[in-house]
């Protein structure tokens, strides 16, 4: 009679610490994934803005589609909701879609997306942020 009431509930705390543990690694991996999408948007310098004036300048085309590249090759569960540049800044949104292991078994509970975002500029070796 005790292993069938209390069952339930050990499955329901072994799920949330598993799952849970699950969220917590996804947020992280969706901000390091906007974080390194970002940066490498902000490398997309426009070389001949930087010859004249001397300072970067970024080709927000070029950083645009660097940025939502690094996303989509990083990891095939993530997605880039939005990758957005201009002379100055990137800025990106990336959403991360996991699995639940345990807590799957409950209707509507089978899958959970994390999103973050990041935004990085180009800067020079004598410039700080």
């Amino acid at each position: 009679m005790y292993v069938v009431l209390f069952a339930p509930s050990v499955l329901l705390l072994a799920g949330l610490l598993v799952d849970g543990g699950l969220a917590i690694h996804a947020r992280q991996r969706a901000a390091d994934i906007a974080e390194q999408a970002a940066r490498a948007g902000a490398n997309q310098i426009d070389e001949a803005a930087l010859r004249r004036t001397g300072k970067p300048v970024l080709d927000p085309g070029r950083a645009r589609s660097a940025a939502c590249a690094m996303v989509t090759e990083y990891d095939a569960s993530a997605r880039p909701l939005s990758c957005d540049a201009d002379t100055g800044h990137v800025r990106v949104a990336v959403q991360l879609t996991v699995r639940s292991q345990i807590l799957g078994i409950v209707p509507g509970l089978g899958s959970f997306t994390m999103t973050s975002s990041a935004t990085a500029q180009p800067v020079t070796g004598g410039e700080a942020p």
